[in-house]
């Protein structure tokens, strides 16, 4: 079975689609699955992936990502008379014109498509961002979809998203994977660490986590704020300046951190927090707990198994249900932290392998092109 995958943009910093569709081709190869990952040539990379095809930019606002290559190249993949050149297109994202052009060749040339909006289909997504999603999303983004036989959604609250958007083709729900680091040892320190991993982003919840952590700074003298993560539009000197408004002590902004260091910057915080108002995943926390770190997170990602797993909390989205659950997490011993990452990384470990993600999906595929019982992670209601 020959797939191609289609996402904008990757980068050699493995974060989000970055890492989780490079992890998903590379499982599927794992399985005997032919994997082609096609994506726009924007990043330098000093070990691209084997199975990666990237195209040039075309004329146009780089935002749209227009490239006429890649179309050419999809649809004569698609048009091609020898067998098993492609069987199926994945799209991965929307709002790119790289996310428009697999739509289109799969209904020219009636090859299956699989779209995973990977949180694009949010709320809060649909509600904000460039004023360009405005005329995008009935001229282009939404007749494309349209060809779509079945959507994949990372979460249960992803699927509910599609159906709000009015689309009742199969949804299949499957996580991302995560890989599982080995135990680093953390380093001695007075001081315990409470750390926010992720982009610079509005999306992300800094705005609630700051004045939380004003309110519970002065009982906790002996936690800190570590934020780590690239800005995104200057929305990092928003943040430090709120900081600074907020007379916020024991915060440290220490920038985008990748590889061995971000691994290290999981093993060496005590609780992880991600606050955030939308998400269709949330890496990091998959990530924290792969490493051992117990995690706070808002109800706007889909991380309801935290509390039953014993590895973390799952709170309200909302600046008082974060002090509530600071509060209480905080005053929590060093060990029984311990126990819950413990139980969080057992966790990821039994449900979130990438052989797992990469079979299911797998299994999704061949029920397109060859029938047959629908997996049980199929949703057609």
């Amino acid at each position: 079975m020959r797939s191609i995958h289609v996402v904008p943009a990757i980068s050699e910093e493995a974060a989000g689609p970055s890492y989780s569709v490079v992890r998903l081709c590379e499982s599927l190869i794992g399985h005997g699955d032919e994997a082609t990952l096609a994506v726009l040539d924007t990043a330098h990379m000093f070990s691209p992936p084997p199975f990666l095809k990237t195209f040039p930019l075309g004329l146009g606002p780089r935002r749209l990502g227009r490239s006429p290559a890649m179309h050419r190249w999809l649809a004569a993949r698609a048009a091609s008379d020898a067998a098993g050149v492609v069987d199926l297109i994945h799209n991965h994202s929307l709002w790119m014109m790289p996310n428009v052009y697999p739509g289109r060749v799969a209904k020219k040339y009636g090859i299956p498509l699989v779209v995973s909006p990977r949180g694009t289909l949010s709320e809060w997504a649909m509600g904000s961002g460039s004023s360009v999603k405005r005329w995008f999303w009935p001229l282009m983004q939404r007749p494309a979809l349209a060809a779509t036989n079945c959507f994949h959604a990372t979460a249960e609250s992803e699927y509910r998203d599609i159906r709000r958007m009015g689309f009742r083709q199969p949804v299949a729900i499957i996580p991302n994977g995560i890989d599982i680091p080995d135990l680093l040892p953390s380093e001695p320190s007075d001081m315990r660490t409470l750390l926010f991993l992720g982009r610079i982003h509005p999306v992300k919840g800094l705005d609630m986590l700051l004045p939380a952590w004003r309110a519970v700074q002065d009982r906790f003298p002996n936690w800190r704020l570590q934020i780590v993560g690239p800005d995104n539009g200057g929305y990092l000197a928003e943040m430090q300046r709120l900081a600074s408004t907020l007379s916020l002590d024991r915060i440290e902004f220490s920038g985008a951190m990748f590889g061995a260091k971000k691994w290290q910057a999981y093993a060496q915080a005590d609780l992880f927090v991600l606050p955030t108002y939308s998400e269709n995943f949330g890496m990091s926390v998959a990530e924290s707990l792969a490493a051992g770190t117990p995690a706070i997170v808002s109800k706007g990602a889909p991380w309801e198994g935290l509390e039953p797993q014993g590895a973390g909390w799952w709170i309200d989205v909302g600046i008082q249900p974060l002090i509530d659950c600071l509060n209480k997490a905080l005053d929590i011993s060093p060990e029984i932290l311990e126990s819950m990452g413990g139980m969080g990384r057992s966790w990821m470990i039994d449900d979130y392998s990438w052989g797992r993600i990469g079979s299911e999906l797998s299994s999704v595929y061949r029920c397109l092109l060859e029938g047959g019982d629908v997996p049980g992670c199929v949703r057609i209601d």
